[in-house]
């Protein structure tokens, strides 16, 4: 290995566009955004190094047995983010870039392509929400002293705003590749009658200098085709520092490894499968691998380069499909506990409950019959109370997996839930609640993280699929200072309603077309009209913990001092803690 004759990113470019450069399925996807891009074009036009490159050359002999991707070009933070997968004849060798390909994706794109990303406050669903921007240079000023980090203006741009030449005359930078020469230059600043100007005269001349006429790619070239060595190679430049995530590095090698599937496609397919069931997830490649390493039932279940090797990746490849299906089960049954991507504080929690479906066999039954009610009672307990026990999944997490992996494995008949509780306490992870914790729990407010896990255990019979929302009893508007003494609220009492009115005691789990029904209303007229019967309305306070509920903002801290003593007495059974005053 040794550096090869510098290019000009004009011809590395067009290697790219013919496919000659393309990326092994050892690298990890593009991850920079524009700022960074433009960096990189900025580093360049002052003449800073930008790093070499490790090219490796691939022999057509060698061709068809890798896998390798082309590089993005059309870049889509929602759409069109995962590498294209590239088909070769063998007819030729190819150079697939080891080290290197952040900056080479970023100046493709950057000469060749677009890059869409989401406008602020649009919503995510919305196609609109994506405009294309191309990467434009301004010809008209440098940002001087205005910018500690750049001194060229270089911005992602829509072509209708890079049309608006109020703030300079901005350049797609990608047509600079249509110039031959120096003259081209003076022949494009003439045209748009920017030849006196200094600052036009220097950037585009700059610009061409530095794409099309400098050899500004320094690269090493790599020869061997055994696919180890040069994974070695790979891992050498890339874990050593910060630039490569550890879980990229991770699926490299489980891709290189795979014989059958493509492991970086499975993978990224898997994460984007789960985190659209329900509304929505925000699991990602670490959950994945690392699931992976529970449910093929390795002994290694460290996140680390030795339990990726062949014989391992191996048997995760086996056993993908069962690993895929069990991971979509485990969050589709919390998706219908009411889970999502919020409220789901500790993801790590449901690797357990995939390893009790891919142990036993189960399918989507276990999140749909009704023969499986009592176990989807179990799970959604221990999930509730493992996200509430702040730390669970956290330190500790390989000894946490190994042991509930054991209960699982050794149990006979249903979840197990209890033999999980005594060896939860046995490794120091107690799911029990001494009696703080649950007035600490108690003290939740609306929208807290931990809020939706402590009310779904006081709502067991909540069916999630019908949108159930977190909602005050006492409506928040009517808790504001001026509303309190307007309704007779002694001063003295006001600081205490407006600290209790978002927490726990003042909350309920209601489905969403009654909550918009019941709106800002005094609780009692919203009960009275929508339980009009002396039955439906007694149902009404059993199931929500209320003894009686007054017509007047008065007794609010009485109602919520009751209720909060009812909630208590129900958490303590559920949780089970030493002052429990009932027995499940």
């Amino acid at each position: 290995m040794a550096f090869q004759q510098p290019i000009p990113i004009r011809r590395a470019i067009e290697h790219i566009r013919r496919g000659e450069y393309v990326l092994p399925a050892i690298q990890r996807e593009f991850v920079w955004d524009t700022d960074q891009i433009c960096q990189l074009f900025d580093s360049l036009m002052r003449g800073y190094p930008i790093g070499s490159f490790l090219f490796w050359k691939v022999d057509r002999d060698h061709c068809q047995e890798y896998t390798f991707y082309g590089f993005l070009e059309q870049y889509h933070e929602r759409d069109q983010r995962h590498n294209p997968r590239v088909d070769l004849t063998g007819d030729q060798g190819v150079t697939a870039i080891l080290d290197g390909q952040q900056r080479l994706t970023s100046l493709f794109i950057g000469l060749r392509g677009t890059y869409a990303y989401r406008l602020r406050y649009q919503r995510r669903n919305n196609p609109d929400a994506y405009p294309k921007r191309r990467l434009y240079l301004n010809l008209s000023r440098k940002l001087g002293d205005e910018e500690v980090d750049s001194q060229y203006e270089f911005r992602f741009l829509t072509d209708d705003e890079a049309s608006d030449h109020s703030g300079g005359h901005w350049f797609r930078v990608g047509d600079v590749l249509q110039f031959g020469s120096l003259k081209d230059v003076y022949g494009y600043l003439k045209e748009q009658d920017l030849l006196k100007e200094d600052c036009a005269d220097d950037c585009l001349t700059t610009l061409y200098e530095v794409v099309c006429e400098k050899p500004l790619i320094n690269f090493f070239e790599e020869e061997q085709q055994e696919l180890d060595k040069v994974l070695n190679i790979f891992i050498r430049c890339n874990s050593g520092g910060t630039p490569l995530n550890y879980s990229d590095l991770l699926l490299s090698i489980a891709t290189a490894q795979w014989t059958e599937i493509d492991a970086r496609e499975a993978v990224h397919d898997l994460v984007d499968d789960l985190n659209r069931l329900g509304d929505g997830f925000d699991f990602d490649k670490d959950f994945v691998l690392k699931s992976s390493l529970v449910l093929a039932d390795l002994d290694g279940i460290a996140f680390k380069v030795d339990n990726f090797n062949r014989a391992n990746t191996e048997k995760i490849e086996a056993a993908w499909a069962r690993i895929s299906t069990a991971l979509q089960i485990a969050v589709s049954l919390a998706a219908s506990f009411g889970y999502n991507g919020k409220t789901l504080t500790a993801k790590n929690v449901l690797i357990p409950v995939a390893y009790y479906v891919v142990s036993r066999n189960l399918d989507t039954s276990l999140v749909q019959s009704g023969s499986f009610r009592g176990d989807r009672d179990r799970i959604r307990n221990w999930i509730a109370r493992a996200l509430l026990k702040t730390g669970t999944f956290g330190s500790g997490l390989d000894t946490t997996l190994r042991a509930t992996r054991n209960v699982i494995r050794a149990a006979e008949n249903g979840f197990p839930l209890s033999a999980l509780d005594s060896e939860m306490s046995r490794i120091g992870k107690s799911l029990r609640f001494e009696d703080e914790e649950i007035d600490e729990l108690l003290d939740e407010k609306y929208g807290r993280r931990l809020t939706f896990s402590v009310l779904s255990l006081l709502y067991p019979g909540v069916d999630f699929n019908n949108h159930f929302h977190e909602d005050h009893i006492f409506p928040k508007s009517r808790f504001r200072r001026p509303s309190l003494r307007k309704a007779g609220v002694a001063e003295d009492s006001i600081d205490e309603f407006v600290d209790c009115v978002d927490r726990v005691p003042n909350l309920q789990l209601l489905e969403g077309i009654p909550n918009q029904e019941k709106s800002d209303g005094m609780p009692a007229d919203w009960v009275a009209k929508a339980f009009p019967t002396s039955e439906a309305r007694s149902a009404w306070f059993a199931r929500n913990y209320v003894d009686a509920i007054p017509a007047e903002m008065g007794g609010f801290l009485e109602f919520y001092q009751a209720r909060r003593s009812r909630m208590k007495d129900r958490l303590a059974v559920i949780l089970d803690s030493k002052d429990s005053k009932g027995t499940e």
